[in-house]
Order: C-alpha cells, then sequence, then structure tokens
C-alpha cells in the first residue's frame, strides 16, 4: 500500500519536470500544457477527504484495489493520449481515482499496529510521502532524457499491477458497510467538489494571470466561496455528512494539521523553487535538475532510521523545534543567491532541508494521528492529507505572486539606477557593442538588449532571495507556536490484524 502511495504522489513532480516535452508532443499551447497538471491535483483535492467515508463503505481492501488499478489504467491512458484534451481526461481521471491510496495508508497504519509499533512505522509512511515530491523531478528528468515522456506515465504499469494485485491477496482487516451507502450525503459532496476544484483552480491560475484581473480567476473565487458557505452548512447540519469535521475538536489533530499545512508549503514551496532557479537562471535540462535535487531525497532516505529512534527518544515538539530549526538554517543559506549558484553552493542549504523534512514528518504525524480512536482515524487521515495538498497550492500561489511583485520592483530600482548617468553602465555597454562589432549597425541594439536581460536576470534571483527569507521568517515562527500544544498521551490501541 505504501509503494502505490509513493506512485501517487511521485506522479505529480515526475510530470512537472518534464512539461516541456509533453507540449511538443501533443502540439499544445502553454496555456493548454498547464492543465495537465491543474486537473490532476483538482481531482486529487477532491478525492482524499472523499476516501475517509468511501474506505469505510468499501472496506480497505477493496478501496484501495480499486484505486491503484484505476491509477494504473488511467496511466496507459495518459502514455496513448495523442491530443491535449485526452490527455487532460485521463490526467483528471488519474489523480481522482489515485488520490485515494494517500489517505488509507496513513489510515491503515495507525489503525493496523499498536503505538509500540509507530516508531517504525512512522518513518517509512513519513519518508514516502516526503521522497516522492523531491525525487520526481530526478526520475522525471532521466526518462524523459532516455526515452520518451510516455514513459513518465508507462512506469507506473508494473508497479501498479503488483500493487493491486497484492492488496487484494494480503490486505483485509475491516469489513465494508453498505449501509452507509444509504445515507451518503450527494449534496455535501457536491458542494465540496466545487469548493476544494475551484480552489485549486483559483490558487493554481491566479498568480499567473494576475488574480483578479482575470474574468475566470474571478467568477471561481465567487463560487469557491459560496459553495465553501454550502460546505460548511452540510457537514455541521446533515446527520451523516460527507466528512466528519469534530476531528478539529482534538487539539493536537489541529495543531497536527495545521503544521501539516505549513510543512505543505515547504515540501511544495521549495520542490518548486529550485527546479524554477536552475531552469530560468542557470539554463538547466530537466535531468541536471534532477541531479541536483537529489541531495535532498537522499539525505531524507538516510534520516528515516534516525528520525523513527529519535521519535522513541525524544518529546515530538523537541523533535519539530530541531526539524523546523533545520529547514530554516537551510533556507536562510540560500538568502545569499546569486546567478552563478550550482551544485555545489546548493548542496549544504538542501542536506539541512532534507534532514529537517524527514524529522518533522515523523512527530507530526503521530500528533495528529496518533492519539485518535480507531474509528475516526480514516475521515481524520483524509483532512489531514488534505490539509498538506492545501498548504502546497496555497505556498505556491503565495511563492508565485511574491516572485512576480518583487522581480518588478527590483527591476525598478535595477533599472533606475543602470542608467546613462551611470559610467559603469555606459563603460558595460560600450565594451558589449565593441564584441557585438561583428553584426554592424545592429551592435549596439544587440549590446542593449544583452544589458537588458542581465537587469532581468538579476532581478529574478533578487527575488529568489526574497522569498528564501519569507521561508526562513515561516519556519523559525513554527519554532515559536510548539509550545501550544500538548505532549501526546498514549494512544488508544489500534485493531490488530483481527480487525
Amino acid at each position: 500500500m505504501v509503494f502505490g502511495m509513493f506512485m501517487a504522489i511521485l506522479d505529480i513532480q515526475i510530470v512537472s519536470a518534464s512539461l516541456a516535452e509533453i507540449q511538443a508532443g501533443l502540439s499544445a499551447s502553454s496555456d493548454e500544457i498547464s492543465w495537465v497538471q491543474t486537473s490532476y491535483l483538482i481531482a486529487e483535492v477532491i478525492m482524499i477527504p472523499l476516501s475517509g467515508t468511501l474506505s469505510r463503505v468499501l472496506s480497505t481492501r477493496w478501496m484501495f484495489v480499486i484505486a491503484s488499478g484505476g491509477f494504473t489504467l488511467m496511466s496507459f491512458m495518459c502514455a496513448t493520449s495523442t491530443s491535449i484534451e485526452e490527455m487532460i481526461v485521463w490526467r483528471a481521471l488519474q489523480g481522482f481515482i489515485g488520490g485515494g491510496m494517500i489517505p488509507t495508508v496513513f489510515a491503515s497504519a495507525f489503525t493496523i499496529f499498536p503505538p509500540e509499533k509507530r516508531p517504525v512505522i512512522s518513518p517509512i509512511i513519513g519518508l514516502v510521502a516526503t521522497l516522492a515530491p523531491t525525487v520526481g523531478p530526478t526520475i522525471g528528468g532521466y526518462l524523459t532524457d532516455l526515452f520518451s515522456w510516455h514513459w513518465l506515465f508507462l512506469v507506473n504499469i508494473v508497479p501498479g499491477i503488483f500493487v493491486t494485485i497484492s492488496t487484494y491477496l494480503l490486505v483485509d482487516f475491516d469489513e465494508p458497510d453498505w449501509s452507509l451507502f444509504k445515507t451518503f450525503d450527494w449534496a455535501g459532496l457536491g458542494f465540496m467538489a466545487v469548493f476544494l476544484g475551484s480552489l485549486e483552480f483559483v490558487l493554481e491560475e491566479g498568480p499567473i494571470n494576475d488574480w483578479f484581473q482575470d474574468e475566470l480567476v474571478l467568477i471561481l473565487t465567487v463560487t469557491c466561496v459560496a459553495t465553501a458557505i454550502g460546505f460548511f452548512y452540510r457537514v455541521l447540519t446533515a446527520k451523516y455528512p460527507i466528512v466528519d469535521l469534530r476531528a478539529f475538536s482534538d487539539r493536537n489533530f489541529m495543531a497536527g494539521s495545521a503544521f501539516s499545512f505549513v510543512m505543505g508549503i515547504g515540501l511544495y514551496g521549495l520542490t518548486y523553487l529550485y527546479p524554477v532557479y536552475l531552469g530560468r537562471v542557470r539554463g538547466y535540462s530537466s535531468l541536471q535538475i534532477g541531479e541536483t535535487m537529489f541531495v535532498s531525497g537522499a539525505c531524507m532516505f538516510l534520516m528515516a532510521p534516525v528520525a523513527g529512534i529519535l521519535s522513541r527518544k525524544l518529546d515530538p515538539r523537541v523533535m519539530m523545534a530541531i526539524g523546523f530549526a533545520s529547514f530554516a538554517f537551510g533556507t536562510w543559506l540560500i538568502t545569499g543567491l546569486t546567478k552563478d549558484w550550482d551544485f555545489w553552493e546548493l548542496f549544504v542549504p538542501q542536506i539541512f532541508r532534507g534532514v529537517g523534512l524527514m524529522i518533522c514528518m515523523v512527530p507530526i504525524n503521530n500528533i495528529a494521528l496518533g492519539t485518535l480512536p480507531p474509528e475516526r482515524i480514516k475521515n481524520a487521515s483524509g483532512l489531514y492529507n488534505l490539509t498538506r495538498n492545501l498548504g502546497g497550492a496555497v505556498g505556491l500561489a503565495l511563492i508565485n505572486t511574491i516572485l512576480n511583485d518583487r522581480t518588478d520592483l527590483h527591476l525598478q530600482r535595477l533599472r533606475e539606477s543602470v542608467n546613462w548617468a551611470r559610467s559603469s553602465a555606459v563603460e558595460t555597454l560600450n565594451t558589449m557593442t565593441m564584441g557585438f562589432q561583428s553584426l554592424g549597425s545592429d551592435a549596439g541594439q544587440a549590446a542593449l538588449k544583452t544589458i537588458s536581460n542581465m537587469v532581468r536576470r538579476e532581478a529574478l534571483v533578487m527575488s529568489f532571495a526574497d522569498v528564501f527569507l519569507l521561508l526562513t521568517f515561516l519556519f523559525l515562527a513554527l519554532i515559536l507556536a510548539l509550545p501550544f500544544i500538548r505532549k501526546p498521551r498514549a494512544a488508544p490501541a489500534g485493531g490488530g490484524g483481527g480487525h
């Protein structure tokens, strides 16, 4: 089941590193290609909270068999796509069906295993949930470089069949409850689907289209607010709501979910920022970006057993403080970013990021889900995983908006200082014009264009440094919030295999 979850999470990042190749292969426009990601994320974010109800209706075994089997089939359909429209449909179905695997794994782990086994189980799940987004660009880069973009999807098929069959044969610890289907809240599902779907769309497309200047973003924001009101009304008044928000009345679950939300910003935000810097500023290929990003993944892999040992010996709040401090130090190191930074300059910050992620993830999982009674875990797991995904979506929207705004600001300031009154600017322009003499009368124009590109690049690098500084403050603020979490009590005993 953990392997199935790895595939579902990996599929977001593995594709993001190679969108340009898919765009070329399907003759899609730059506006259309972003929907390969957006459709998957929107569909997945709807399924994640719904999975708690579905796994109670169908049983964990059948829920997971359908999710992994459907995900595998849709991966094959994505690989056979011949147009961008086909690809978007298959990607949405892949995200929706596959989204059920992620929370089901978290719920199963905290149901099957007793508390004393959790120091072993929690790091495994934490490693998979954080390693998949980190190594995604590396694997995606290799596959498209060695074969073609089709292999981004074909690579899921053999593991997918293995996961589906082995889940059917090996997983059997709860019974389906078909009576829940009679009381299924269809109105609640409708409100939730439109609310989460439009929210994800607004967060994805808002920064690119100047937020409310774009008519579609504005319409969907209004839709999001209206359906959110409808959704929360249904959830709080229906006898059998589509998701049970009572889990948030548990202080530790609420705190764990809040930290998970910010973890999403750190996890997905940094997985996005590094490749954008390496691609736009350094001009790296997807394979080179993947190789540079691999450092974090390797650190997380090596830290997983250490995190398990620490979770036995340390107060989870102390572990989280160490993890967030490591995160903050890693992002602070990058605030000195220049246009020349490459693998070795990014090496140490990535080590701190990988170590921080792993040390944070294990205690956050335990605080959120480790103290809930078994009957509430399925539903709570969906909500908990949703907070991490929404954190990622909100984080990316904020990061893109800040990047755009700060780049414009730095451009303005740099343009004011690079003018005819500055002797160094005039000297650089003259030297460049001399260098372009072979172009004849166009030499001056080419030199001006080169200087303009240099100014734009510097503005972009400065805005990256600003974002890293903001993330540093965010992680430091989390350390200050830790004293408000109660130390988790021992959890109620989970059901053994016989449940």
